[in-house]
């Protein structure tokens, strides 16, 4: 597919929230591992993840709340490159700026995820944000020219 090199991004943010999905339960299942019997009563009947928020220590937390995060403005991200791919707008620029919110997002989940000082991680996710909706200014300057 001509001027697609914008699917390039989308396959490395896919790929890493994977990642972020294997490092949340890899660090999880071993934190709950650890909790008092008597800390879980049920949890092996419908427990959900935010019953965890008052047992595991946040650092835990942080790779699960990440993960969340992964699932929400990433997924208008993932709308928009794959509409500018298909109109023959992937490439250039829009390449440039959707590598840009890929490496943005990246940094804000390891920030999120080991860090987590909230006046940095806000940084980012502002700057990120700045990325998509450039993309998506281009988008509706593109379908609607």
């Amino acid at each position: 597919m001509e001027h697609a090199e914008i699917l390039k991004p989308v396959a490395v943010l896919a790929g890493w929230t994977m990642l972020m999905w294997i490092w949340m339960y890899a660090t999880r299942i071993p934190a709950i591992n650890k909790l008092p019997k008597d800390a879980t009563p049920g949890a092996d009947v419908g427990w959900t993840g935010s019953k965890l928020e008052g047992l595991l220590p946040g650092n835990i937390q942080w790779k699960a709340h990440n993960y969340n995060h992964l699932h929400e403005a990433p997924t208008v991200f993932y709308a928009v490159a794959l509409l500018l791919a298909m109109i023959g707008q992937g490439d250039g620029l829009n390449a440039t700026i959707a590598w840009a919110y890929v490496g943005l997002r990246i940094a804000h989940s390891l920030w999120q995820s080991l860090v987590n000082k909230v006046a940095v991680r806000f940084l980012l996710f502002a700057l990120s944000s700045l990325a998509l909706m450039a993309l998506v200014l281009h988008a509706i300057l593109a379908v609607f020219h």
